[in-house]
This record gives structure tokens, C-alpha cells and sequence, in this order.
């Protein structure tokens, strides 16, 4: 039975007006609960000490290296903690002159700093050493910030400056890094009053409207290195009444970073019709159309607000032109959302069934 015109329109106010009060409420919560060190914008100065070739052969998931952390405080003093780190990232582990950390912190530690409430952080640091590393953090930094506005359901992060003295052997050698860090789920979980889900979840079995969302940005960004049903690159949480939540991290494959290591993802071995990872590529099941609809207009509402996150970050960019693609590659997604022929061949008539 073909649905009224009238009646969808009708329901997607309705739905729109009900969801926005939600969200408002929720992200309003979610402000008084951030932890300080997620609590300001600005780039954070710190330093790391270690052997790089250490860490990438001798940690895994339960064996770290004792470490210090020096950070600049509000006041321009310097203060440190001990830590312990270890690599993480299968790709990046294996692939990267620089993998990515996950640091621990001792609760004796950090209280009373500026690291307060955070036992565990995610480090991401540029791959390799190249001539576009910077600019490549910077633009997986900027898809964490974009998704902040698509829903309250996200990762908080902190760009930071990184001075990282690397051993080798009786030497040692000096790094100017730009870095981010990344709040752990278990802090989002909290935020939300939620509990974090290890189990597999399929996704059409999760909540509607954050699953479409997390589709939606996946194509704006161009990633395919993702699936919620295995969990690979993304984390489940589960909130009272609104079924399973997807929260998406680690972008650096995607067609917005267009890192000169990137390939395009074959998770669990499923080869996709793309080439490139600049080729969008939309990876979402079908669900009802004014669902699709609603978030569809929810992303155009709020470009405005995204695009400005993009130019307010355009002065940290080194090369201009990685600003550029970066801005145009955004841009090319609300050219789509706007266009009804290109959302239904490129996103409507593409949605999985299975």
C-alpha cells in the first residue's frame, strides 16, 4: 500500500519536533558530565618519552610500558604523570612508522589534574612521517568534530601538541606531532547512563534513527572500514528504551582523510564495488523511507554548523590544499542530500538487505 504524501510529511514533523527535544535534553546533560580534560577546545602541549620500536614489538592488549606524560597546564606550567602505554590498531600497528597509543592512568595519579576521571585514553599520532602527516590527523580530528553534531552519542576528543623524544638505542631523536586524544566508551556509556555492549548486534536490531545517523556519516566521509554488526571500528552501547547505539571511531582510511596509505576496506572479507576510497560508497540497511527522509533533512539543517566547524579549522591546516579537498569532499556530500535523484540512486537504492 503506497503512503500518502501528506501522512509522511505530517509524521516527519512530528518525529522531528519529538527526536530535536530529545537530543537537546541529552546533549545538555552531556555537558555537565564531560571530564576536564575534554572540557576546552584548544590543542593541549604535552610530551612523550619511549621507544617506538618497543612498542610496536613488545605490547599488546594486556602488556604495557611504564611511561610519563608531561602536559602544560592553563597556567603555563608543566606537570607530569606516570603512565603506562602500548600499541594499538591492527593496521596501524603493523603498517605505521608511528602506531597509535592507548594510554592507562592510575586513579592515585590523576586525581586532582587536569586528567581527572579519565583511567583510559586513546592517542592517535600521524602514521608515517611524511609530507601530509599533520594534515591527515587533522582531518580524521575533523570527522570526530562533525560527528559531535550529527548526535549527543559520540567519543569527546582534544587535539594536542605533541613533543615526543623517541629512543633509539643510545640516542634519541625529537618529534613535533600533531595528535589527538579520545575519551574511552566506558566515560560515553556513563554520560548516557548506558552500559557498553560486547555482544554482536545486528543492526537493524539497533535504534533507527542513531544507526541511519552513523550510515549517513560514514558516506559523508567516505569509510567503508567499518561494520556495527562486528564491531569493527565502532562500540555498542545500550540505553534504557532506545534499543542498541552505535558510536563509530578510527577514520583515517576514509575518503575524507585520503591518507596516501589508505585502501579501501574489505571487512570480513567483502570485496565492494569501489576502488578508491574517495568513492563514496553508501553501507546502511534499508529501513522505512521516513527515516531515511528524517535524518536526511536533519543533516541538511544542520550543514551550516558543520561547515563552519570545517573553516574554523582551515589556519592548522599546513598545505592548503588538503584544506580544500577536505572542505570539497564535504561539500559534495550535501550536493547529494539535496539532489532527489542522487539520494535515491546513491543512498536510497543502494541500502543492504542483508
Amino acid at each position: 500500500m503506497k503512503i500518502p504524501k501528506a501522512f509522511l510529511i505530517c509524521f516527519f514533523l512530528l518525529a522531528f519536533v519529538n527526536y530535536s527535544t530529545a537530543q537537546e535534553t541529552l546533549a545538555t546533560s552531556e555537558n555537565l558530565i564531560v571530564t576536564p580534560l575534554f572540557s576546552k577546545e584548544e590543542p593541549l602541549a604535552i610530551k612523550l618519552k619511549y621507544s617506538n620500536r618497543q612498542v610496536r614489538r613488545e605490547t599488546n592488549d594486556s602488556t604495557y610500558l611504564e611511561s610519563v606524560l608531561e602536559y602544560e597546564d592553563e597556567n603555563g606550567e608543566w606537570k607530569s604523570l606516570d603512565i603506562k602505554l602500548r600499541a594499538r590498531g591492527n593496521y596501524r600497528r603493523t603498517n605505521c612508522y608511528f602506531p597509535p597509543l592507548k594510554l592507562k592512568i592510575k586513579k592515585k595519579v590523576r586525581k586532582e589534574t587536569l586528567f581527572e576521571g579519565n583511567k583510559e585514553l586513546k592517542l592517535v599520532l600521524p602514521c608515517q612521517l611524511s609530507k601530509h602527516s599533520h594534515d591527515y590527523v587533522l582531518k580524521e580530528y575533523l570527522a570526530y568534530k562533525l560527528y559531535e553534531v550529527v548526535t549527543p552519542f559520540h567519543f569527546k576528543t582534544r587535539a594536542v601538541s605533541l613533543e615526543l623524544t623517541e629512543i633509539k638505542g643510545k640516542k634519541e631523536k625529537t618529534h613535533q606531532l600533531m595528535g589527538f586524544l579520545i575519551e574511552d566508551i566506558d566515560k560515553v556509556a556513563d554520560r548516557h547512563g548506558a552500559r557498553k555492549l560486547k555482544r554482536s548486534v545486528h543492526p537493524l536490531q539497533q535504534d533507527n534513527v542513531c544507526s541511519v545517523q552513523n550510515d549517513f556519516f560514514q558516506y559523508m566521509i567516505g569509510n567503508t572500514d567499518f561494520s556495527v554488526a562486528y564491531q569493527h571500528n565502532e562500540k555498542l552501547i545500550f540505553v534504557t528504551d532506545r534499543k542498541a547505539i552505535p558510536i563509530p571511531y578510527d577514520f583515517d582510511m576514509s575518503g575524507l582523510v585520503n591518507a596516501n596509505y589508505a585502501v579501501v576496506s574489505q571487512v570480513q572479507n567483502e570485496v565492494l564495488s569501489i576502488t578508491k576510497v574517495t568513492e563514496r560508497l553508501f553501507r546502511g540497511f534499508k529501513r522505512g523511507e521516513s527515516v531515511f527522509e528524517f535524518i536526511r533533512q536533519d543533516f541538511l539543517g544542520k550543514k551550516a554548523q558543520m561547515m563552519q566547524i570545517v573553516d574554523d579549522l582551515e589556519p592548522q591546516f599546513q598545505d592548503p590544499r588538503q584544506f580544500e579537498l577536505a572542505r570539497d569532499f564535504i561539500e559534495e556530500f550535501f550536493v547529494v542530500l539535496k539532489s532527489e535523484k542522487r539520494f535515491q540512486r546513491e543512498i536510497l537504492a543502494v541500502a543492504r538487505v542483508k
